[in-house]
């Protein structure tokens, strides 16, 4: 597709048509932004329509669902959260049951809003590795799927943010089949697994039916660019999906943003061994480099573009701040670390090891003593089916009062607050306020981390109804 750009402006074409900035002639950015808007156009003749391709688009998300092992897949430019959106949709209409991982993604709780789906929340257990919730065990979803046989679905996370993957999904995908459910993944952060070991398996590769990925985490893609993916043999069809595709996403579809993710899956697709080799010899100097540094812990999850940092006597946002003033820049984080998501580099391309080691080096001088920090615990419940009455409500009820959190615990919450990033909800209207979510909320806003939702926070304050329950 950049091809196909690049030779159309290269014709010097007179714009009559939008977008209104004609061909970067009428507009007062940079130089660096203008030239690029000339590939900011329209379906013209011979640029193809996303949403009905039958040109280079059509042959490019050929070439995509080629190099992911796909029936067929699309190009996504509102980010996956279309992607998961559309998904949903596909698989269940209102009042229907569908199982879904609780610590998803919010976009995933919009999908069942949305739908109209009444949710199964399975939770995960605990991954000490991370110290955060990791994924649902193969028991428990069968015994959702035993229980509940009338669900339509089940919506899972791979990998998780932190970079774990589920040791359970090839099973948890014969579990669904057995019964007739598609396996639904969310694996945002997945788009680069299919260069192979030492890189974690595919989802779709696992058995999968449908797959929704972020090529613009890890992928040379710019921000909002994802995939979605149908499998051979999917339960579900994919003109449905497509179906929902053209509802959800933009009719005035980017064309930048297209070529990048074309761009990103010939970027994947043309990844050698040498290349492989080269950022597995830059990600030991890195960890090596790190090793080096007094009060600095790494920690490595399954995917080896995922790297934690713990600062001794620190919090994950102080370690991330100081890190931002020394201009390396995390991808989030948490009261316990700072997540890093490595450059999937190709031979030849410079990291710039050394002065990433430096400014490591003197963000963690700049830090200062350490103070007594926080360790998660396990969650005190065993893992855990809840099956709500109705679906996620977007719109607090009418019912509803501001209260200090710290005095919520047995009250209902009426609104999602959720720590960003991630993006998982540590509430979810309907949900009982516990004690221990007490404790989470306090442990968040003590180390400093963005909530989004409806909240006031700033002013200790969540949205309860006036009903109570049992903490």
């Amino acid at each position: 597709m950049a091809d196909m750009l690049e030779e159309f402006a290269g014709r010097s074409p007179v714009s009559f048509h939008v977008p209104g900035h004609k061909n970067g002639k009428l507009t007062g950015l940079p130089e660096a932004v203008r030239g690029m808007m000339a590939w900011d156009l329209t379906e013209l003749p011979g640029l193809d329509d996303l949403h009905a391709p039958e040109g280079p688009i059509r042959e490019a998300q050929g070439l995509l669902a080629d190099a992911y092992g796909a029936r067929q897949s699309f190009f996504l430019i509102n980010g996956s959260t279309a992607g998961n959106l559309a998904m949903i949709l596909a698989a269940c209409r209102p009042g229907d049951r569908i199982i879904v991982q609780r610590n998803a993604h919010k976009s995933v709780f919009h999908g069942l809003a949305l739908a109209g789906a009444r949710p199964v929340y399975i939770d995960p257990v605990w991954e000490p590795l991370t110290l955060t919730p990791g994924h649902p065990e193969a028991s428990l979803i069968r015994e959702a799927v035993r229980s509940y046989p009338e669900a339509k679905a089940v919506v899972l996370t791979n990998p998780s943010y932190y970079g774990t993957v589920s040791p359970h999904l090839r099973e948890i995908a014969e579990i669904c089949h057995g019964k007739g459910m598609p396996l639904l993944v969310d694996e945002a952060h997945g788009a680069h697994f299919g260069i192979g070991e030492p890189f974690p398996e595919p989802s779709l590769a696992q058995g999968a039916d449908v797959v929704v990925q972020s090529a613009h985490k890890t992928l040379p893609a710019m921000t909002m660019a994802s995939y979605l993916h149908v499998a051979h043999g999917s339960l579900i069809e994919a003109e449905r999906i497509g179906h929902y595709l053209g509802m959800l996403q933009s009719s005035s579809p980017s064309y930048p943003l297209m070529a990048s993710l074309d761009d990103a899956r010939h970027y994947l697709a043309t990844y050698t061994e040498e290349d492989l080799q080269d950022f597995l010899l830059f990600r030991h100097a890195l960890i090596s480099g790190f090793a080096a540094i007094e009060g600095l812990a790494t920690i490595s999850t399954h995917d080896p573009l995922k790297l934690l940092l713990r600062a001794d006597g620190h919090t994950g946002n102080a370690l991330a701040n100081s890190l931002a003033q020394q201009g390396v820049h995390a991808e989030l984080s948490d009261p316990q670390q700072a997540l890093l998501i490595l450059p999937l580099i190709k031979n030849g391309h410079d990291p710039r090891l050394q002065d990433v080691l430096g400014a490591v080096r003197r963000a963690m001088q700049s830090l200062g003593p350490g103070v007594d920090v926080y360790e998660p615990q396990a969650p005190a419940a065993n893992p855990s089916i809840k099956a709500a009455d109705g679906p996620p409500v977007i719109e607090p009820g009418k019912m509803s009062e501001w209260i200090d959190y710290r005095e919520s615990a047995g009250r209902i919450s009426s609104a999602s607050v959720i720590p960003y990033p991630p993006g998982i909800p540590l509430l979810l209207p309907g949900e009982p306020v516990t004690c221990e979510t007490i404790g989470m909320l306090r442990t968040h806003l003590t180390a400093g981390t963005a909530f989004q939702g409806t909240h006031r926070l700033g002013e200790q304050k969540i949205l309860v109804s006036q009903q109570s329950t049992e903490a």
